[in-house]
């Protein structure tokens, strides 16, 4: 195969990735397997909250009495936005801005007035803890901006940076259960390692004893928890695309989860083995960046894939895709890299440093001047990242 050909396929193994998990697909296989009320609230949070919404509509249908629709800002469609018996709000991701607290206030409101003779049907996907906050009193938005600048900075884990999240919030770490009086589905598309739900959206509805929501109290008898969509599902659907291909997948699959340096030395070391056998090679998770003090254009996924592309110089026949399952990668419009082993040498052509770019968190920049952004635009759903190599 040519570069270009395993980059084409490259982008084929990760739309199967992506469809898999798709939230308007699982929202509805999962609904059409439990028994709805009379009476149906929705409310989808998150970036993949536009497209849970829409298969859910398509299960509840008439039964819908009202719904909520929070998610990133250009991720809702004309179709959702023009259905009366919703409200949808726009939010900044991900640091949060005036929208995440419209929706977070908007969500306490919303659950409180819902009748105990109804049913609610709760939605959520990555990124809701930044698109939804309803702080506590005497925080505002200056100061949830200057905390998430610093999560984020510090390269957090996610389970960490949502522990603190928590002690923010009135809604997050279950406290929004407090306002809950009728029966909940809670559907979620997880997006973090272990798929633990109390870190998915910061546990809106899960019980956490850390903020004096136990396991124990009556609220958890009226909600049902269910997780439709993961990592292993994304990659499990990555490698029966290849098979089908033809290709040879080699097992085990790779985990990105880590500090960044950690990650691209594990990566490096696999795909640069003296013994390395042809075939795709899959990886799923998200790795953590600690970014400098004014960082430029890019995300952890095209810092990975350019920082990869110096110790791919030395291997023939490779190509590597490294891209965020949502179609975003930070704070960009991009949802990550492809680099080969020609990526280094064209940047040394082009005099461009690398290490320079990666030192400034800036490999957007130098991934566009290589012509090896990979823009998706959003997917519909997130479960973190996917990094995929196909070694001849």
């Amino acid at each position: 195969m040519t570069p270009s050909q395993r980059a084409a396929l490259l982008h084929e193994l990760f739309q199967a990735g992506v469809d898999a998990v798709g939230g308007r697909q699982a929202t509805q296989r999962s609904l059409q397997e439990h028994t709805l009320s009379k009476h149906v609230h929705l409310v989808a949070l998150g970036k993949a909250a536009d497209a849970m919404a829409t298969g859910a509509l398509s299960v509840i249908g008439e039964r819908l009495v009202s719904g909520l629709v929070v998610t990133k800002h250009d991720h809702l469609s004309d179709a959702l936005k023009a259905d009366s018996r919703l409200r949808c709000i726009e939010a900044g991701h991900p640091v949060p801005d005036e929208g995440s607290l419209l929706g977070g206030k908007t969500l306490s409101e919303f659950v409180a007035q819902i009748p105990e003779d109804h049913q609610l049907v709760f939605l959520v996907s990555g990124g809701t803890s930044a698109l939804v906050e309803h702080l506590n009193e005497g925080l505002g938005l200056t100061e949830l901006k200057h905390e998430t600048d610093k999560l984020l900075a510090s390269g957090a884990p996610i389970g960490e940076m949502n522990r603190h999240r928590r002690s923010l919030s009135l809604v997050k770490g279950g406290k929004l259960a407090k306002l809950i009086k009728c029966t909940v589905l809670q559907l979620l598309i997880s997006d973090v390692p272990g798929d633990k739900p109390g870190d998915i959206g910061s546990g809106l509805l899960i019980p956490d004893a850390a903020t004096g929501m136990p396991a124990d109290l009556p609220v958890w008898d009226l909600i049902t928890t269910h997780i439709i969509a993961s990592s292993s599902i994304a990659q499990a659907a990555v490698e029966q695309a290849a098979e089908a291909k033809g290709l040879v997948v080699r097992q085990p699959f790779g985990e990105l989860h880590g500090d960044m340096p950690e990650v691209v030395e594990r990566l490096s070391s696999v795909l640069t083995a003296p013994n390395l056998s042809p075939g795709v090679y899959i990886w799923g998770g998200e790795p953590t960046v600690v970014l400098p003090e004014n960082p430029g254009r890019g995300g952890r996924n095209q810092h990975l894939a350019l920082a990869l592309s110096e110790p791919l110089s030395n291997v023939p026949g490779v190509s590597l895709l490294v891209c965020g399952t949502d179609g975003t990668d930070g704070p960009t419009q991009d949802a990550g890299g492809l680099v080969d082993e020609q990526t280094f040498a064209a940047a040394q052509s082009a005099e461009l440093d690398i290490n320079a770019y990666l030192e400034r968190a800036d490999a957007g920049h130098c991934l566009e001047a290589l012509s090896c952004l990979v823009t998706t635009g959003p997917t519909g759903t997130n479960v973190m990242d996917l990094a995929i190599a196909i070694v001849e």
